[in-house]
Parts: structure tokens; sequence; C-alpha cells
């Protein structure tokens, strides 16, 4: 597939790292699919005329402002960023949209200082910013300006009026796991999760999700964060000894009381659980489900986490637009990048239209895809997307579960 077809409308620790910042409790509940097609960049949304005559696009050019980090701590991620967003306005071909880079430096007052200084550029809509104490500060410049924003947070509660959320959502990776492994018969569930926001985020999730499914709950543990050690939590999960060393030299239990365990973990920590766990001869009677955290080169070829499932963004676009970043820039694109892609790709689309960024037309109930996928806004402006399911194996993963088509497949 050429990558030009890709850009159709319809370091995970970096990304991790982030969570704390761009996450909050909570999230919007899914909305019913509507009949329609997602949307293609070169084409832009159809959406239906208002009364009376159709206004006809804007002549003159049109300012959308990219409010990033470019200084501070986040400072590689928001140049890459970016980046991102650039590319995407050279492969839509938009020579109407111009950028107008912001740096927010990472802060509540850089946000603040960026937004206005976008403003009195003339910009008609903001991309960012990341995170969520970011979009606190810019949400009422930008509400009382009349401009919409397309940020990056996951900070749910921010969310509405003027504001939509690009961010990934945990809990809709979970929902989209828990369906697959109740279709796939699976009903007793439990986790091993960090004892963070994060962790409690993606718990609370999948008690919602499994109750929702007719499904259920038995067992939920969480890891201390004093000690990067999980084989106490391990013990506390499993109900007997000790994981680890030593641990062949006590009888693995027989059963547990659940079939599919969620480990929103990542990186070399979920290495280690994964192989206690194994150790401990649950990685045959247990299904292992994950979260974002395992979309990660990182842990291919790891065999405690054979045959483990999580949702994702379908890897194949993605991939490709990984590809040009590397070959443009020089140098990898962080998981987030992908975001700034989308975003920018959506206002060179709908800055073709002839109501530039409305509610109605950022709303449009059919969706697009870029190259994180099908994905559209629901009513509350959080982002709803299509994942796919994959399986973990050794030489890295595969689709189990294709990603909806259109919001018309969406079951989950």
């Amino acid at each position: 597939m050429r990558y030009s077809r890709v850009l159709r409308f319809a370091s995970t620790l970096v990304a991790f790292a982030l969570l704390l910042g761009l996450t909050a409790c909570g999230g919007g509940r899914m909305v019913a699919a509507p009949v329609g097609a997602p949307q293609s960049p070169s084409t832009g949304p159809k959406l239906p005329p208002p009364a009376g005559a159709t206004r006809p696009p804007a002549a003159g050019p049109v300012k959308v402002a990219l409010l990033v980090p470019l200084s501070g701590a986040n400072a590689d991620l928001g140049k890459a960023m970016l980046e991102a967003a650039q590319l995407a306005l050279f492969n839509t071909d938009s020579e109407r949209l111009t950028l107008v880079p912001r740096d927010t430096a990472g802060t509540a007052d850089g946000a603040a200082n960026a937004a206005k200084s976008a403003i009195s550029e003339g910009a008609q809509l903001f991309i960012g910013p990341l995170l969520a104490a970011e979009v606190e500060a810019v949400k009422p410049i930008a509400r009382d300006a009349k401009i919409n924003v397309i940020a990056f947070s996951t900070a749910t509660q921010l969310a509405g009026d003027n504001v939509f959320l690009m961010g990934f959502q945990p809990r809709q990776e979970v929902v989209r796991e828990v369906s697959f492994a109740r279709d796939k018969g699976l009903s007793k569930f439990a986790a091993l999760a960090p004892n963070s926001q994060y962790g409690h985020l993606m718990t609370d999730a999948l008690r919602d999700a499994a109750t929702a499914s007719g499904g259920s709950v038995v067992k939920i543990e969480y890891l201390d964060q004093r000690t990067a050690d999980p084989s106490t939590a391990v013990k506390r999960l499993l109900g007997g000894a000790p994981a680890g060393a030593g641990a062949s030299a006590t009888p693995p239990p027989a059963s547990v009381a659940f079939d599919a365990l969620l480990l929103p973990e990542g990186g070399a920590q979920l290495k280690q659980i994964a192989r206690q766990l194994k150790d401990a001869g649950l990685d045959r009677q247990v299904r292992l489900l994950g979260s974002g955290l395992w979309d990660d080169p990182s842990i291919a070829g790891e065999s405690a986490l054979d045959g483990g499932w999580y949702a994702a963004s379908p890897p194949e676009p993605r991939q490709e637009f990984e590809s040009r970043f590397q070959a443009t820039y020089g140098h990898p694109a962080p998981r987030l990048a992908s975001l700034a892609f989308d975003a920018a790709a959506l206002a060179a689309v709908l800055g073709k239209s002839g109501e530039p960024f409305s509610h109605d037309a950022i709303l449009n109930p059919s969706g697009f895809t870029g190259v994180d996928g099908l994905f559209r806004f629901t009513q509350q402006g959080v982002v709803q997307r299509g994942l796919a399911v994959l399986e973990i194996e050794s030489q890295g993963k595969h689709v189990v579960s294709p990603a909806p088509r259109n919001f018309q497949d969406f079951a989950y």
C-alpha cells in the first residue's frame, strides 16, 4: 500500500513516563456507531450542508497553531511532533494551511503564553498542547477567542466545550481486549498492575468492561512502586510461594481462579513479571492481556509473553509512517509523534471546508482514518479509536483481530 494512501482519514518508555501528565481517571463511554464511511484527507469530510446556500471555502491562508514543548524536559518529543506535523502537511499537499509552531516549554504558563502568541498571529485552530496542565491553561484562552483545541492529552476531565482530546485512551484498550477475550470464551479476569494513577485507571476499566460484558474480575493485586522486585505481588496474586529465585523448589499452584490476567506494565519490568509468572506455571493456564505499553519493539522475542494479547492501532499504517519519518529526518519517530501527524492531517482536511475547524466538522460521526487507524471524536470531546488486537509471538507480533474499517463495524 502506498504511503499516500495510508494518510486517508478514517520509545514506549517515553510514553509511559508521560502518562502521569497526560492521563486522568475516568473516560467517556462509547457512543453508537452511525452509518457512513471514514473520510479521506484528499477529499475532506462529506458533511451535511447547512441551511441555505453552502458557504464556499475561504480563499485566503488558514493558520493553525501547533503548541508543543520545544524546550524543557520534553523538548525532543516536541520537536519530533513538529516534524511529524510538517510531514503531514507535505503529504496532504495543503497549500492554504500555514503551521504556526509555538513553544509551550512543557509548563502551564508556557502553554498560556504560546496560545496568546498564536492568537495574535491569527491562528484559527490549536493542535496541542501535550500535558494536562498545559491543556487546562490553554482551554479558557482558546474559548474566549472562539478557537477549538485538538490536544494530545488523555485527561478526560478537560474534554468538551472547545477541547477535543487526541491522546490514546487506556480505557479503550482494556474494553477492546476484554471484548475479544469474552468472544474467545474467557470470563474470569484478574490484574497485576502498578500502584499508580495509571494502574488504578486500568483496573477500574477492567472491572467496568468485564462486568458490562457478562464476565467478572476475581482478583486484583498492585505492585509496590518502592521496589523493582515484583515477586511479593506475584506471590499474592498466585496465593503461593514467591516467584523468581528458588521458586522451582516449590510446586506451582495447580490452578488459579482466573483465565485472563491484565498486565499493564512495560519494558524490563514487564519482562521480569512475565518470567516469574512463567516460572510459576501460569503461562499454561491463563491468557495474558497487555496495554499500550506492550506496543514496544523491545519486548519482541520475550518467550514469557508468547500468546499474550494487547490492543493497539493497526500496525501497518503506523509502520509506514515510521519508515517515512526515519527516511525524512534521520531518526526514529517517538510513539506519540503519530498523534501530531494525524492531527495536522485532520487540520489540513478541515481547512479546505466551508467552515474550517467548526464543531460540526470536527465531530463528523463517520470519523477519519490516519496512521493510527480509524478515529472520531465523541460529543464529550474524547477520541474514539478503532483498535486491533495483536498477539505476541516469538518473532514479534501478529494481528488476531483486525481493527474495524468503519464505525458501523464498531462492536466494542
